[in-house]
């Protein structure tokens, strides 16, 4: 009998189109004895099982220690880095190779930590952009500044009601009502009459152009802290720029484990991890 084989999302941090097409070509084909891998969308909500660096980048190794690396959140630099830092490091010109094999070994390392321990909480973010220079903040500072986030429902708007009964079951325990629709009029209603904190927008949803309605939305008194989420099968696309001028929050790949959706909706809800 064939053991299963282990699937790991994947983030690249920092790299050229071009590299970055590369890896993602490479890992969508790694060797038959190892873990395969899914790269996760620039804008994916989802936590990543591991990520990976451009060490000449100095955006993406700021970004890589916010991510705080360890034995359960394995994470590999790829060129010169120029400093030590706490995961796998890999120089150019990149050996496939040798970095599968470095791959494959984090994922048993980490498989292994996660026998031992639960999953850790995703780190907190305390912006969107990531500072560069020296960060010497009190972390207290930082809590009095953030705003509190929309307190209210998650709106699915998706063609059936299964996912918002799901969804609803995954939350039972915190007690946040989850509401469905497959109209975006419907949709834009309820936003303006009800309170909502989330909506989750399935864009294969007939009839509904999700950026549109993103848009309109927001467009409400009120809607700015709102946090629409786009629910996207990467075959079908995913227009960023489109999303990012109507104000999506970001996006969550169809399929997707129950962990990554109930860790982005607690995120998202500010719910305790």
């Amino acid at each position: 009998m064939h053991s299963k084989r282990q699937s790991l999302s994947v983030r690249l941090l920092g790299f050229p189109s071009s590299e970055g097409a590369e890896l993602g070509t490479a890992l969508a084909h790694p060797p038959r004895d190892g873990p395969s891998y899914s790269c996760l969308l620039g804008d994916s909500l989802q936590e990543p099982d591991l990520t990976i660096a451009n060490g000449d980048d100095l955006g993406a190794l700021a970004a890589l220690l916010a991510w705080q690396p360890d034995a359960t959140r394995p994470a590999l630099v790829i060129g010169s880095a120029g400093m030590q830092f706490p995961c796998a490091h890999i120089t150019r010109p990149l050996d496939m190779f040798q970095m599968f094999k470095l791959l494959s070994e984090m994922a048993r390392k980490r498989a292994e930590a996660l026998n031992d321990l639960p999953p850790p909480a995703p780190p907190h973010d305390r912006r969107r952009r990531i500072r560069l220079d020296l960060d010497i903040t009190d972390p207290a500072e930082f809590v009095k500044m953030r705003r509190p986030q929309a307190r209210g429902a998650v709106l699915i708007v998706d063609k059936r009601g299964a996912l918002r009964d799901h969804v609803a079951r995954l939350l039972a325990a915190h007690h946040v009502a989850v509401e469905w629709t497959e109209s975006a009029a419907a949709a834009v209603r309820l936003c303006a009459e009800t309170p909502v904190a989330v909506v989750m927008i399935n864009t294969s949803t007939p009839g509904v152009d999700p950026y549109a309605l993103c848009a309109e939305i927001k467009q409400q008194e009120g809607a700015e802290r709102i946090a629409v989420v786009l629910l996207v099968n990467q075959a079908s696309g995913y227009d960023t720029a489109r999303a990012r001028a109507a104000g999506v929050r970001g996006l969550l790949d169809k399929p997707m484990a129950d962990r990554h959706l109930v860790a982005a909706l607690k995120k998202l809800l500010s719910l305790p991890q």
